[in-house]
């Protein structure tokens, strides 16, 4: 069954490592904490492929293979600073298939850290599923278990979250958790307009920065009518 990972509930409340989440039969080299409580705050969710860096039909297998898009570092960097939490929830099949094994993976995600970094930028937590399509895992998107994970480890209801991604069943795995889904045209994104379902409701933005823009915006308007 799949459950939560965390390297440093001490280190996640001071806002310095991030949580990565994953099953824990495949991880065995953390020593797991419990979380009694993350204080509430403000929270993103991002996809990753497409979405954060450009997508591949042929998985991102390595740190070299990882490109992030244009802006989307300095998107993040801007939640960060205005306050928000950043949680990534990310379809990682490539493990299963055997593309890739969880050290590539950890290596991969060290990188997007690195470069968060120095754009004064970081993610509170990685969340994956490993499984491929017909592993009937309950935490590959579309199935909400990401999300369940991510509101469980950060104690908060996603009610209204926004949950940025490319694709349908990043959509639909928001919709299942009553977040806020929200595409952008990057990686398989015109590939989800072009299919044309799923789609009632949902803001489109050319891409992450265009879309963090807009949120921060909003969130800018809204505190300025509570202030009056």
């Amino acid at each position: 069954a799949p459950g939560f990972f965390i390297a440093s509930a001490v280190a996640i409340a001071e806002r310095k490592a991030p949580v990565d989440g994953f099953l824990l039969e495949y991880v065995p080299f953390y020593r797991p904490l419990f979380i009694s409580r993350i204080c509430m705050m403000r929270l993103v969710i991002l996809d990753r492929d497409g979405v954060i860096n450009e997508d591949s039909d042929d998985y991102i297998k390595s740190p070299q293979e990882f490109v992030p898009l244009p802006g989307s570092l300095e998107a993040i960097a801007r939640l960060n600073a205005a306050g928000y939490r950043v949680a990534v929830a990310t379809n990682q099949s490539g493990v299963a298939r055997g593309l890739f094994d969880l050290a590539a993976l950890k290596a991969i995600h060290d990188k997007l850290r690195s470069l968060l970094a120095a754009v004064g930028g970081h993610i509170d937590g990685i969340f994956y599923c490993p499984h491929k399509p017909d592993d009937q895992c309950d935490c590959r998107k579309p199935e909400p278990g990401l999300l369940r994970q991510i509101a469980e480890a950060f104690d908060q209801p996603l009610t209204d979250v926004p949950v940025i991604g490319d694709s349908r069943r990043d959509l639909d795995s928001a919709r299942a958790m009553g977040a806020r889904p929200i595409l952008v045209r990057t990686g398989k994104g015109e590939r989800t307009i072009a299919a044309g379902q799923g789609l009632d409701g949902v803001p489109i933005y050319a891409d992450l920065a265009t879309a963090v823009d807009a949120l921060l915006a909003e969130a800018s308007t809204s505190g300025k009518k509570e202030s009056h």
